[in-house]
């Protein structure tokens, strides 16, 4: 692609999505569209906040940010706190509306599903009083690649 037209792409490119929603008769307002990237693992939840291009952080918060023992940074109580925290700062930075990515550690020998910290965040993330858009899951999945670990007969319990 030749310079001329990537930086036209970037100038069209809107920083913040704006949307004309209808909060009451009459009235329309412009929402302010960011992504919360939720990184949901046992270990720990991490939240990152950013712009509707994915660009640009606009606020970001973990677990072992808001709690003492590490055994509690993927706890549902962290993740809410972790979550409001970062909310918080989207918000002075402008941020109304939020869409959600949820992620589980997944790849070739992490586990699918998302630790215990995922749901937390997203209630709390609407209790904050951001609009919540689309809700995905973006776990990586493996296509073929590296060998399991746990060898020719699998894991022995």
């Amino acid at each position: 692609m030749k310079e001329e037209t990537k930086q036209i792409i970037k100038e069209r490119t809107p920083r913040y999505e704006q949307r004309e929603v209808q909060t009451g008769p009459k009235q329309k307002t412009q929402l302010k569209w960011g992504i919360a990237h939720i990184y949901a693992s046992y270990n720990n939840t991490i939240i990152h906040i950013t712009d509707i291009t994915g660009t640009e952080t606009l606020a970001k918060c973990s677990g072992g940010m808001v709690v003492k023992a590490h055994r509690m940074e993927s706890s549902p109580t962290a993740a809410m706190t972790c979550a409001k925290n970062a909310a918080e700062q989207a918000k002075e930075k402008g941020i109304d509306a939020l869409h959600i990515r949820i992620r589980a550690p997944g790849g070739h020998n992490g586990p699918m599903n998302t630790g215990p910290g995922a749901n937390a965040a997203v209630r709390a993330l609407s209790r904050v009083g951001l609009r919540i858009g689309i809700i995905e899951e973006v776990t990586t999945t493996a296509h073929d690649g590296c060998r399991k670990k746990g060898g020719k007969r699998g894991r022995r319990v």
